[in-house]
């Protein structure tokens, strides 16, 4: 069976009964973060409410950006003793404890390790072994010890939160929203994607699982419908390089060094959390299956559908009502995961 890379994406905001409703739309398209990003707000709302968001997301990258010289986690891995901001101290607390949550399958010091592969410059190599020892010597996310608002970290380790920067990101510019009297939005920063309300037609939101090896954006595996809900993807396939006949892929797995390999093509996670989401689309890649399907067990605040490099798909019980197999994929069959 093929292997399926999957992208997620918004399909037209029609209702399956094809019955749409026309509300005026606004939109705005971004660059930060090193992605794409699109607001969409329906209804008669509040016309700044777009250029806030902008401005928002502008000062976050500002703020958490591992290359930017002025930013705070740039301060901070420099080793340099740092005065966090709110947004910073609320994203490093949510992040710390998502770290604890998954027994590290999410551990945001993992930085020195993802730069050693190449990863963060594009000038991609598979590190030898003792390289790959030391680096992880510095990995320990329980190490990070904040004293009041002020924050040094141990000699050598560095700190990446592009596991939950767009997913906080996300949230806030979807509090942003709701505080202006907005119930109908779509917000996508590049993979997050989160959604306010119904659809423009009231019916739930349909959102994609895409297939890429298609030829066309409509060329999809499945469809998950949702409102007021953050749906994220994660994969190997969205940054990777050949070595010597061999993938890798940029998910590193903190306890090993090497890129998570338990049988996984791509995570999507379903929360009215897009931080949530965000964290967790990373953290169950590198649980793997069986393990994802434990912690799922342990909460209430997620679901996922998980896609295997053999093209299996395994989806949570939450939302097997709404999750569907769509065109060609239609004849394939998928595992629910019960509690």
């Amino acid at each position: 069976m093929k292997t399926l890379r999957i992208f997620s994406f918004f399909l037209a905001v029609l209702s399956l009964s094809g019955c749409a409703v026309s509300l005026p739309e606004q939109s705005k398209t971004l660059l930060a973060m090193d992605t794409v990003m699109n607001l969409t707000i329906y209804g008669d709302t509040d016309d700044t409410a777009l250029s806030r968001a902008e401005d928002l997301i502008y000062e976050l990258e500002d703020l958490l950006s591992t290359t930017d010289e002025q930013s705070e986690l740039y301060a901070l891995n420099q080793g340099e003793s740092v005065t966090l901001s709110p947004p910073v101290r609320d994203v490093l607390d949510q992040a710390l404890a998502l770290c604890s949550d998954t027994g590290g399958a999410l551990d945001i010091t993992i930085y020195p390790v993802v730069r050693a592969w190449g990863f963060t410059t594009s000038t991609y190599q598979v590190p030898d072994r003792d390289t790959l020892s030391a680096l992880l010597e510095r990995v320990d996310y329980s190490q990070v010890h904040l004293t009041g608002d002020t924050l040094t970290l141990p000699e050598g380790m560095e700190l990446d939160l592009g596991a939950v920067a767009k997913g906080y990101a996300s949230d806030q510019v979807a509090g942003l929203f709701r505080a202006c009297g907005i119930d109908c939005a779509q917000i996508d920063l590049g993979g997050s994607i989160q959604v306010l309300g119904n659809s423009p037609d009231g019916d739930p939101w349909r959102i994609g699982i895409r297939d890429p090896e298609g030829e066309s954006a409509e060329d999809y595996v499945a469809v998950v419908e949702t409102a007021d809900q953050a749906v994220v993807t994660s994969g190997m396939y969205e940054r990777n390089f050949e070595q010597d006949g061999v993938r890798y892929g940029h998910i590193i797995d903190p306890s090993t060094g090497y890129p998570a390999d338990h049988g996984l093509a791509s995570v999507t996670v379903i929360s009215p959390s897009a931080t949530l989401a965000d964290a967790l689309s990373t953290a169950l890649f590198v649980m793997g299956r069986d393990r994802a399907a434990e912690y799922w067990r342990s909460r209430d605040d997620f679901e996922f559908v998980l896609i295997g490099e053999d093209g299996s798909i395994t989806i949570s019980q939450g939302i097997a009502d709404s999750f569907s197999l769509a065109g060609e994929q239609g004849s394939l069959s998928f595992e629910v995961i019960r509690r």
